[in-house]
């Protein structure tokens, strides 16, 4: 489904856009046959003499003057932590219409099937550092605050310059996630110098290490990003995180460009071969199914 990035302003449209992208996907989704007590409120069953009385619900009898039994969903073994790179790099490259606003959207979809499914989903936002942390709840107040974190994120200005440690932050979440989980990283993956990069797939390897399933969409704005089309006049191309500049027309480094991103990114979808990571390249230019199939088919590997 092709969606306007920048109609995406409001908590109300982020919430119906996000609830259209699922729509098509939720038909003959898994639902536990199993019954526990660990989550929320399902439905009610009249209850059996002789079978503890623990789960009758007493308003309605003192309504209806019957017995009956709240009946409850098991919870599905499957949590997941969305890391959401919200570095500089992530707002090219326009205002409403970057990479960042393409995540988030993907973010809030994957959120609203998650609880859909019952599944407990936590938020990360990083650059640098951690800046966001949310608990692993499955709760819809808990979809309502997740979305409006996200809501904010959309009116929150392009950050200051700043660094990405997309490798210190993975290994530090590698190092809190207790129980073995499903993580979805969108990230653009960019960093300032090839040690950088081999530092993050080595911190998706620790993910790994730990037994959980990783999902990493490698979002891009491919026309310009990995094809470097620019039209042929003279660009003062400048480094959103660095803030370095340098002043060329885009054929004199094109050829040299489009060899560099095609190798850096062979070698990302091989590492994460390698280490059993689903790497999903994505263009914000492109609709968003890719990006709902993907997880869909991972939550089946996770679960």
């Amino acid at each position: 489904m092709a969606l306007d990035l920048a109609a995406v302003r409001s908590f109300e449209n982020l919430e119906f856009l996000a609830r259209q992208l699922v729509e098509g996907f939720i038909t003959g989704l898994h639902q536990s046959p199993y019954h526990g007590f660990s989550v929320e409120f399902s439905e009610h069953r009249l209850y059996n003499p002789g079978e503890s009385t623990r789960h009758i619900d007493w308003k309605v009898l003192a309504r209806t003057d019957k017995l009956f039994v709240k009946r409850y969903e098991e919870e599905t073994n499957l949590r997941c932590h969305l890391l959401l790179d919200v570095s500089p790099s992530m707002y090219y490259p326009a205002p409403d219409h970057d990479k960042l606003r393409f995540s988030i959207l993907c973010a809030a979809a994957l959120i609203t099937l998650l609880q859909k499914q019952r599944d407990a989903v936590g938020l990360v936002t990083f650059a640098e550092q951690i800046e966001l942390q949310t608990p692993v709840r499955s709760t819809s107040t808990h979809r309502h605050t997740l979305l409006l974190t996200l809501q904010q994120l959309l009116e929150r200005p392009a950050a200051a310059r700043r660094p990405t440690d997309v490798a210190g932050v993975i290994h530090r979440i590698a190092q809190q996630i207790p129980k073995r989980s499903l993580v979805v990283l969108f990230s653009d993956m960019l960093g300032r110098a090839p040690e950088e990069q081999t530092a993050a797939l080595a911190a998706l390897q620790h993910l790994r290490h730990q037994q959980h399933e990783v999902l990493l969409f490698h979002v891009m704005d491919r026309a310009t990003e990995s094809n470097f089309d620019f039209a042929e006049r003279p660009y003062l191309f400048e480094d959103i995180e660095t803030g370095e500049t340098i002043k060329l027309q885009p054929a004199q480094v094109r050829e040299q460009y489009r060899a560099a991103m095609r190798d850096y990114e062979q070698e990302l979808a091989l590492r994460c071969g390698q280490y059993k990571i689903d790497f999903v390249p994505v263009d914000i230019r492109e609709p968003f199914d890719k990006v709902l199939y993907a997880y869909m088919v991972k939550r089946g590997k996770a679960k």
